[in-house]
């Protein structure tokens, strides 16, 4: 007998140049095992080279989507990614503050080439209705000022930042240290217990999409029964090894591999 996987649903944008975004989202979802679903918010025009432009898509279009596929075949968890306008995530949050699934919020602001992916009259509304709705939220320290004012400079200021965000409604922050000097370490914690993240920085410039990536990971490793300490740690081991292996496409930045492991044997 034929058994389902669980299912993940990315509510998101598209990338045509297939590094990020929704098609990030669901290659990554593949690569763990689950079964992804998405929800494309807006469609952007985009290569390794930066995001040429981008359109929203109707609310009713998204709100459409959103109950087509959640009526029907519903999901084990879902992960948000750029959502452009305060409409959208208004629409977005609307529904998800319904929904018992765990929800991986990546708080999209900007693109990886520093393409702005978010109106500025959208912050207020990601902190005041999206974030309250989240499990995890996973944001870059750019995005963590974005929504708090407060600047991570380096690793100490990684538990203040947590707490700025923590106090923006999610059960869990995940604070990406990513781009401060040194070892790459992210923090994850829910306000009483802390967990710290180390790897290795990779000398590789094709690291497009390692946001889309960690937070869909996340979201699939949660799906798959994972609580989210553990989520954390098996999503980071597949986006280090994903980076490890982004190779060059087109003239830019290329992207991680999303095949890796398979890649590999």
């Amino acid at each position: 007998m034929t058994t389902t996987p669980p299912r993940v649903l990315t509510i998101a944008g598209s990338d045509s140049g297939g590094g990020a975004g929704i098609q990030a989202d669901l290659k990554t979802m593949l690569a763990l095992g689950v079964h992804g679903m998405s929800v494309i918010a807006a469609v952007t025009a985009q290569n390794s080279l930066g995001v040429q432009g981008y359109w929203e898509l109707p609310p009713e279009a998204v709100r459409a989507q959103l109950d087509s596929v959640l009526g029907d075949i519903g999901a084990q968890a879902i992960k948000t990614g750029m959502l452009a306008s305060p409409v959208l995530v208004e629409t977005v949050a609307e529904v998800l503050a319904g929904v018992s699934a765990p929800v991986v919020v990546d708080p999209v602001g900007v693109s990886k080439h520093g393409d702005s992916l978010l109106e500025p009259a959208a912050v207020t509304t990601v902190k005041s209705l999206l974030l309250p709705t989240a499990t995890v939220v996973t944001p870059n320290l750019w995005e963590v000022e974005q929504l708090t004012g407060v600047k991570v400079e380096d690793e100490d200021d990684l538990p203040r930042a947590a707490e700025a965000v923590l106090a923006l409604g999610p059960r869990w922050a995940l604070i990406k240290g990513g781009h401060l000097p040194g070892e790459p370490v992210d923090l994850l914690t829910d306000g009483t217990s802390e967990h710290r993240f180390r790897a290795e920085r990779h000398d590789n410039r094709h690291t497009h999409g390692t946001g889309c990536t960690l937070a869909s990971a996340i979201a699939s490793c949660l799906a798959l029964g994972e609580d989210v300490p553990e989520a954390v740690l098996r999503a980071k081991e597949y986006v280090t090894g994903a980076i490890e292996r982004g190779f060059p496409l087109g003239s830019g930045i290329g992207p991680v591999d999303h095949a890796w492991r398979w890649r590999s044997r």
